[in-house]
């Protein structure tokens, strides 16, 4: 399974950019999908996540309202449009395969239930 991310870099406070991941070697539209980020010396975070139809997806609460994950199953490629940006969403952002559910609305939000990661997107947000 590869996993690439684009679509990092530079916006200023209030800016917008759009986050690219185009996997290959999997049966994409089986996996629910998420979105992570890591700021200098703190954790990976959750982000978003969207089940596999693309019909259900989930938040962080800081992002809520700014922030939209989406999917392209024909093009093996999920999105993060990210509005409004604010300094604080800098970071490392990480597209990752989570679990399959059966059932079609699932997704999760725990870091632990994603197995394969990419290489990360550096996003910073001026102020």
């Amino acid at each position: 399974v590869q996993l690439q991310a684009s679509g990092g870099g530079l916006a200023q406070t209030g800016g917008s950019l759009r986050l690219s991941c185009a996997a290959s070697g999997l049966t994409f539209s089986t996996y629910t999908m998420g979105w992570f980020r890591q700021a200098p010396e703190k954790e990976r975070d959750f982000v978003a996540a969207i089940a596999r139809s693309g019909d259900y997806t989930g938040y962080v609460d800081s992002v809520k309202g700014r922030f939209t994950i989406s999917r392209d199953n024909r093009k093996n490629t999920v999105y993060l449009q990210m509005n409004s940006l604010k300094p604080e969403d800098t970071a490392v952002y990480y597209c990752a395969v989570g679990p399959r559910y059966n059932a079609i609305g699932s997704y999760s939000e725990d870091r632990s239930d994603y197995n394969y990661w990419g290489q990360g997107t550096l996003v910073t947000v001026s102020s």
